[in-house]
């Protein structure tokens, strides 16, 4: 299990150096990750709670600008993919779903706990957690009867997510080493943004 970021880059982009990674590609987030991967995860983020509001449009700082939304935003930030899960046996991949975020990781916890059919997305595909007993089934594609599926029991999940949430917390310790070293100026509003984006407590 991964904590992933499905990545696209605007068109121009100079703000500050990104790695190349492919469009709709999901990059793993973790701890070991170049500056430049840091980087692109980073402005993938604040790109993606961009919002076009009066003070950033009025603004001449380029880089206020861009990070407006990131900062401002509170309840609604979020963070394009999820949690990604693969069967190392058979290749099979379970992949974030088009209404699944990094922000809502936390979900996957609720799920263990209530039960209830835990879904990411909608037609054309639908990826899917259920609970059978002891038993997690997570679904590729509910909108296909043969869709492969990923089988475990509810204590490999747990020890999945913990795994994934380590993976959560190096990143965002990794990011703000960046942020110190490439945006000095914004680095505890923007540390404190991105906890809030991967549901990290905000520390002073």
């Amino acid at each position: 299990m991964q904590p992933v970021l499905e990545m696209y880059a605007p068109e121009g982009f100079d703000l500050w150096p990104v790695a190349d990674i492919e469009p709709f590609e999901f990059l793993p987030l973790g701890g070991e990750l170049s500056p430049a991967a840091v980087g692109a995860a980073m402005m993938r983020i604040a790109d993606y709670n961009h919002v076009d509001s009066e003070d950033a449009l009025r603004s001449a700082d380029a880089l206020g600008s861009f990070l407006h939304g990131l900062l401002t935003r509170e309840d609604d930030v979020v963070a394009p993919g999820g949690l990604r899960v693969i069967d190392t046996s058979t290749g099979v991949s379970f992949q974030p779903g088009c209404c699944d975020g990094l922000e809502s990781w936390r979900d996957w916890h609720r799920f263990l706990d209530d039960g209830d059919l835990l879904a990411f997305g909608h037609d054309p595909v639908s990826p899917v957690a259920e609970l059978f007993g002891d038993t997690v089934k997570l679904t590729v594609n509910a909108e296909c009867r043969d869709s492969p599926v990923i089988a475990l029991s509810v204590t490999e999940l747990r020890h999945l997510l913990a795994g994934a949430e380590r993976d959560v917390v190096d990143f965002h310790a990794l990011a703000a080493d960046w942020t110190a070293r490439h945006l000095p100026d914004h680095r505890a509003p923007v540390t404190a943004a991105l906890a809030r984006v991967l549901d990290l407590p905000v520390r002073p």
